[in-house]
């Protein structure tokens, strides 16, 4: 996903007022506009995505998988807005039809050149102080992947193919190839 930056001092607003099929997010004011994802980045996504809903559907779990697009909303301010690529919110009574009003309990964000940067450090900053509990960056040029668990303050480093566990769901583990 390729992404440009804007100048600083926009609102969620601007990102409402924007054409349809455009897609940004919004860091503490600054546009960056997103490039439709390419295939393997979709592939992973979904199947992420899969692996997830089919665990919290195997434990008749009440925890809420959502993919991009979907809306967070970190804090109570007008100059963020996040799409992550995958949101585990277990809190349903943060969601409505806008999307989640909090931090989800896990986000999952699938890297791309141009997002590196924001995805391995401003986002994962916001992510840390909002109170997201887990975050996954999926690196597939580097096929590894990057667990971070806020909660106990670690950070763990996985390769593609290894088997990941999940901090937030006691026995699930996940194998990104």
């Amino acid at each position: 996903m390729e992404a440009l930056k804007k100048d600083r001092g926009h609102t969620i607003d601007d990102i409402y007022a924007l054409p349809d099929g455009q897609r940004a997010e919004l860091i503490d004011g600054e546009i960056y506009y997103m490039a439709p994802p390419g295939w393997r980045h979709q592939r992973i996504s979904g199947k992420l995505y899969q692996v997830i809903a089919n665990y919290i559907d195997s434990k008749s779990g009440t925890c809420q998988v959502l993919a991009a697009p979907f809306a967070v909303f970190l804090n109570e301010d007008t100059i963020n807005y996040f799409e992550p690529d995958i949101s585990i919110i277990c809190d349903i009574s943060k969601l409505d039809e806008k999307g989640c009003h909090g931090a989800p309990d896990w986000i999952i964000e699938v890297v791309s050149p141009s997002s590196k940067s924001r995805d391995y450090l401003k986002k994962m900053l916001k992510y840390d102080t909002a109170g997201v509990r887990e975050y996954w960056i999926v690196d597939p040029d580097k096929q590894m992947v990057m667990v971070y668990e806020f909660e106990s303050e670690t950070v763990e480093q996985y390769s593609f193919g290894e088997d990941i566990p999940v901090g937030i769901f006691d026995g699930l583990t996940i194998n990104v190839e």
